[in-house]
């Protein structure tokens, strides 16, 4: 049985689906106590995870649940570490003491993004506090890893699903002939969340104890992405207004010329590639 830690997240709903439609069982966590049943268990990383209880019969963990945010972790450095440092590694640790494999997700956010395609190996280069709370965390795993713990690091960077708020909100002001602003300083490699998904999936099922990476092909700025959006909608890309990101008060690391990693393992190993980022945008 499979245990997905933060289910009611985006990628964490579309792995659990994946997975039952394999036929897979699926125990879920929510933070939500109103939400607990017979296959979702509460868990509050605002707690300390020595109350949480690990299902029977949980084989392999995902860990979910996270602060993503660049401009909450920016905000709240210590309440953001408890959460992405502190009790994901208790957590993890209680999860592998019983021999549980867990997947934990980390980011591109522990590269600079001053290169393209960045091997998994490659010295880390944090530059936001999202990023150097995720690389502390990745240091903690890998050092567990090398002692034989039962644990795997797969890094995303921007997941993306059909109806993507951002894309919606373009399409209904480009249609209606009034301009959006878009980030020319802002990049984005996109993965649809079903790959994602798959990927995740995949390599909780094998146990894998690896770094892995997943993103699309190349990077688009913001800018390009509206522009596209306006000319697949017959609307005039003038409407699109390039602004600057950091200057829109984003914090730093927002704005990485590249967010791209090598993503070439995954693909060799289960055949899953990422389309081009048009392709991708044309489909939201």
């Amino acid at each position: 049985m499979f245990l997905i830690v933060g289910a009611n997240s985006e990628i964490g709903s579309a792995t659990a689906r994946l997975i039952r439609a394999r036929d897979g069982k699926v125990m879920t966590t929510t933070r939500r106590r109103s939400e607990a049943r017979a296959n979702s268990v509460h868990l509050d990383f605002e707690y300390p995870i020595e109350r949480f209880t690990i299902p029977e019969g949980i084989t392999a963990a995902c860990i979910f649940a996270a602060v993503a945010r660049l401009a909450a972790c920016a905000a709240d450095p210590v309440g953001s570490a408890r959460v992405n440092v502190e009790r994901t590694l208790a957590l993890v640790d209680r999860l592998t003491a019983r021999d549980v494999y867990t997947l934990f997700l980390s980011t591109n956010q522990v590269f600079n993004g001053n290169e393209p395609h960045m091997p998994a190996d490659a010295p880390t280069s944090p530059v936001s506090e999202y990023g150097r709370q995720k690389e502390e965390t990745e240091r903690a795993l890998r050092a567990r890893m090398a002692k034989g713990a039962p644990i795997g690091v797969l890094r995303l960077a921007k997941v993306v699903s059909p109806g993507m708020a951002l894309v919606d909100a373009w399409r209904r002001e480009l249609t209606a002939g009034r301009s959006i602003r878009a980030f020319y300083d802002m990049t984005i490699a996109p993965v649809p969340v079903d790959i994602a998904a798959a990927s995740i999936a995949c390599l909780i099922e094998d146990r894998l104890r690896i770094v892995a990476q997943l993103t699309g092909p190349r990077d688009l700025t913001y800018v390009d992405m509206g522009r596209f959006v306006a000319e697949t909608i017959g609307a005039d890309p003038g409407l699109v207004d390039p602004v600057s990101a950091l200057d829109s008060g984003l914090p730093p690391g927002s704005t990485p010329r590249n967010t791209t990693l090598d993503s070439s393992y995954l693909a060799g190993r289960y055949s899953l590639t990422v389309p081009d980022a048009f392709d991708i945008v044309g489909k939201l």
